[in-house]
């Protein structure tokens, strides 16, 4: 990796707890089918977390509330150059049947242990984690 951050993008885990258990939603990637979280470049005029709110909403259809952690940040190389990517929690509040990105993606819940399995990038199982230990100690899981 090189030393020098040449873009910031920014993402959020979205989330929801139903029956008591947390689960995450993730998304495929356009082209790898891999499951991911939503991300994108962090737009002008926008907080981090507004534009990552921006993002889970085209990608995954995901509207959430404004109360948010930030979980920490992971650095990806990519476009040329590092890209540190900041990633916040989302407690989704109403999941759209239609999304501006609905025909590229996939998007399904799964449980947060599960997410963790499939989320390729080790940074954001542990943020998974995290966001885990967070609600249960504030007694919501």
């Amino acid at each position: 990796m090189s030393e020098e951050i040449r873009f910031t993008q920014s993402a959020v885990i979205p989330y929801r707890i139903k029956d008591k258990e947390l689960q995450i939603l993730l998304i495929t990637s356009i082209r790898r089918k891999k499951w991911i979280i939503p991300k994108g470049f962090i737009e002008f005029n926008f907080t981090a977390f507004e534009s990552a709110k921006k993002e889970a909403y085209e990608e995954a259809g995901a509207i959430g509330t404004n109360e948010t952690k930030e979980l920490g940040f992971f650095i990806s190389d990519k476009y040329d150059g590092d890209t540190k990517i900041i990633v916040y929690s989302m407690e989704v509040e109403e999941l759209r049947d239609e999304y501006p990105e609905m025909n590229m993606r996939k998007r399904k819940w799964f449980p947060a242990e599960e997410a963790i399995d499939k989320i390729t990038i080790p940074e954001v199982g542990e943020m998974i984690k995290k966001l885990t230990a967070e609600l249960s100690s504030a007694s919501h899981l």
